[in-house]
């Protein structure tokens, strides 16, 4: 799929195109490649500089292999990832650390992602060695400081670690340290499903607040379209590896274009008892990424597919302005 629009290209920050991973699976004697997963196969989109994309769908549908392809933090099997307008697919690890400083990720599990045996300062502190900024030590707690305030917490606990504090606070800890080298990228792979529910519009509150404080251009991967639903400009629908949908926030919630999006929406729980909505129930199970179906890879679960569903892979077209559906048919939603 090529880019939406010139403009688009004009002012995305990130533009990544026919983007695949297939991670391989080895077998026999000689270890020879049996067969690939293909966690992400032919993805295509743009992150527009100050906007916030979500990327969602069901477990297994490779948004987090999505996230960490485009930092580079898995290397991808083909496809092209730009950044700023630079070709950083097969950069060197030497040239790509300096877009380390512009790209930067926030953690599903914030327990996981801290190290138990560091100081809250240290972890803060640490991209900022890495990076060499803030010249001195002095310099260094003065930055961990400001960050701690500007993500909600006491500067005076620069000197505790992670198991002293909740699950919310060792997020803002994670933010904290995601923000500490002044990133123009983040990516935030389910940043509050480990979460309370009670904590998590806190947090997401704070992702929107600091957004808009610092400019970012946030890559929002979530399962749960309530969230995505508030914090994001546009949003883009997978499923097993593909993307499905990708439209406006409003747009895709008010009239989505995918039979796939509308069964996720319809799963929405509805605060008023009074209005009734139709459930949609998919059947079975999300097929294997190792053997996906043939040509469209939701028809095996989609209540309007029909024989040409099987032979012809939809691609990505847009069927509205700045409205992209990946289905071959034009008589449905």
């Amino acid at each position: 799929m090529s880019m939406p629009t010139p403009t688009a290209v004009a002012t995305s920050l990130v533009e990544v195109q026919n983007l695949k991973k297939w991670f391989p699976i080895r077998g026999g004697i000689l270890s020879r490649v049996v067969a690939n997963v293909k966690a992400v196969n032919d993805v295509s989109f743009d992150v527009k500089r100050g906007e916030v994309l979500g990327l969602v769908g069901e477990s297994g549908s490779g948004k987090t292999t999505v996230g960490r392809t485009v930092l580079r933090l898995i290397e991808p099997t083909s496809g092209t990832i730009r950044f700023d307008g630079h070709d950083i697919t097969h950069l060197p690890k030497p040239q790509l650390r300096a877009y380390r400083r512009k790209m930067q990720i926030i953690f599903q599990d914030p327990f996981a992602s801290l190290n138990p045996r560091m100081t809250v300062g240290d972890i803060i502190a640490e991209p900022l060695v890495i990076h060499n900024l803030e010249g001195s030590a002095q310099a260094r707690t003065e930055r961990v400081a400001e960050l701690l305030q500007m993500v909600g917490l006491n500067p005076d606990h620069i000197r505790r670690y992670p198991h002293e504090f909740s699950g919310g606070q060792r997020q803002r800890i994670g933010i904290a340290r995601a923000l500490a080298v002044r990133p123009e990228f983040i990516v935030a792979d389910e940043p509050v499903s480990a979460l309370d529910v009670s904590i998590q519009a806190q947090v997401v509150n704070l992702l929107q607040d600091l957004k808009e404080q610092l400019g970012l251009t946030i890559l929002f991967i979530a399962h749960d379209l309530a969230v995505v639903e508030y914090i994001s400009d546009r949003i883009a629908v997978m499923y097993l590896g593909k993307v499905m949908e990708l439209a406006s926030s409003k747009d895709l919630y008010r009239s989505p274009k995918h039979p796939y999006t509308e069964a996720l929406l319809s799963a929405i729980p509805v605060p008023d008892p009074t209005v009734k909505r139709e459930r949609i129930v998919l059947q079975g199970d999300i097929p294997s990424p190792i053997n996906p179906p043939s040509g469209c890879v939701f028809r095996t679960r989609c209540r309007y597919a029909i024989k040409e569903c099987a032979e012809v892979v939809p691609e990505l077209r847009e069927v509205a302005p700045g409205h992209f559906k990946a289905c071959i048919r034009d008589d449905i939603l």
